[in-house]
């Protein structure tokens, strides 16, 4: 994947995701009102496809469209970009900025050391 999705192409990609595969007008039957055109999302997942995001079945003159990467695939993907363009490709500096910046409760802050210390305890058991 070279770069991001636009706000509509993640639209489209997160209908996939949930339904694993679909045709055009599935995805519209699940676009929130007002719902886009049809042709607007047939155009949409063509450009997905181009970008190599998403492949099809044909049945017929119809095609039912699947995601060819996951979501978690995605969100590593966006993340890493986030943390190479805004924070010099430091994790901590990202941890840092979000546990400094950002209102964070008490209950939060714990959460995130909770799951910063599970995950030190891993890697030092393997």
């Amino acid at each position: 994947m070279e770069k991001e999705l636009t706000r509509a192409e993640e639209q489209v990609m997160e209908h996939l995701w949930e339904m694993k595969e679909a045709f055009v007008k599935d995805i519209v039957e699940r676009m929130p009102e007002p719902k886009p055109a049809y042709t607007t999302i047939s155009t949409i997942i063509r450009i997905l496809e181009k970008k190599g995001i998403v492949a099809h079945k044909a049945y017929g003159n119809t095609h039912a469209y699947y995601p060819l990467i996951s979501r978690e695939q995605y969100t590593e993907f966006c993340t890493t970009n986030l943390v190479s363009r805004h924070f010099s490709n430091s994790f901590s500096s990202l941890v840092s900025f979000f546990t400094s910046k950002k209102n964070l409760s008490v209950a939060e802050l714990e959460e995130i050391q909770k799951l910063i210390d599970q995950e030190v305890d891993k890697k030092k058991k393997s």
